[in-house]
């Protein structure tokens, strides 16, 4: 593995650094600076030359930051002659901004992706895009992980007696149907409609949750609007409690003291690819840094990445048993 130099910005150095721990590697030195007139320079202090170069940084507040960093980091590892660079972006923020459903609206998913590619990214890692079409806005190679093997695996010691997956809108009954189908568990669905950036209406719920316990998935919880409207509306069904898991917790405003205060919710789990609010204790974090680590050493062996997911499968449950074992390793 001498070939592969891991830098990272900002946003998130514990997850790098633990990416590199499952590789065995040394996270690579780097430094960005602020000028008086608040621009930022980024310097990557290690050799990069004819190596393989992987820089992580999630999208995460302030947001614009952290993608101006990220993109003077690529800029400087392609100076540097590097053999190929890798954007690891375990959460990228602007997939949420994937279409055009106002007038005179921009497309800052596709935006975003053209200027990662102008600044010289060569590949993307990334994990559950809020929209998966804005793989497609990309010009260079996209590995598209997912972390619904490892929030299934967190509920497989719990009892899942008169259990339900529940899923807060239809566009992403498809992902709740297969971490269903991992846990053997039925699933249902919300109809949502937004009506801005926190004020969501749920007017039903499709599929039986009455005298059930839920577990509630979604790809990211910014302000907790949504679980919170989706509670409201699974009460009024009979639900019975709930658990709610998510992969990005950005947990974003008031979404720490709705969701842990409130009376139904038994429990939180997102994954670390974002870091965690230090006032939640009691928050569980899974780590995917294993994943993002397996991933790295198989593009860089020139091996298959959607191989590592053959377990996740909607067809196969249970998953993989190896997918985990790399994880908990």
């Amino acid at each position: 593995m001498r070939d592969i130099v891991v830098f990272s910005g900002s946003a998130h150095r514990e997850l790098a650094r633990h990416i590199c721990a499952e590789l065995s590697v040394d996270l690579a030195p780097s430094e960005t600076k602020r000028f008086s007139n608040d621009c930022l320079q980024a310097q990557l202090l290690a050799n990069c030359r004819q190596r393989d170069v992987y820089i992580v940084q999630p999208l995460v507040p302030p947001t614009q930051e952290h993608l101006m960093e990220l993109l003077l980091m690529i800029d400087a590892a392609r100076g540097a002659s590097a053999a190929q660079i890798t954007a690891v972006i375990p959460h990228y923020a602007y997939a949420r901004s994937d279409k055009k459903d106002a007038s005179r609206i921009s497309l800052g998913g596709r935006l975003v992706a053209d200027m990662l590619v102008a600044a010289g990214v060569d590949r993307v890692l990334t994990m559950t895009l809020h929209a998966p079409q804005v793989h497609g806005f990309f010009s260079v190679p996209v590995d598209h992980l997912t972390a619904i093997g490892v929030l299934a695996e967190h509920f497989r010691d719990h009892d899942l007696t008169r259990a339900v997956v529940v899923s807060p809108d239809l566009g992403n009954a498809k992902t709740a149907t297969q971490f269903a189908r991992l846990l053997g568990l039925p699933v249902a669905a919300g109809s949502k409609q937004r009506l801005g950036d926190d004020r969501v209406v749920i007017d039903s719920i499709v599929g039986d949750v009455e005298g059930r316990r839920a577990i509630i998935l979604d790809d990211e919880i910014a302000t907790g609007g949504s679980i919170v409207e989706l509670l409201d509306r699974l009460a009024e069904r009979g639900c019975t409690e709930a658990a709610v898991a998510c992969t990005h917790g950005l947990f974003a405003g008031p979404a720490v003291e709705r969701l842990r205060d409130h009376p139904h919710i038994s429990e939180v789990v997102t994954t670390d690819t974002v870091p965690a609010p230090a006032r939640w204790p009691e928050l569980r974090v899974r780590s995917v840094a294993g994943l993002f680590a397996e991933a790295i050493s198989r593009i860089h062996a020139g091996e298959s990445v959607s191989s590592l997911f053959d377990g996740v499968d909607p067809t196969h449950a249970p998953p993989h048993p190896t997918l985990f074992d790399r994880v908990r390793a």
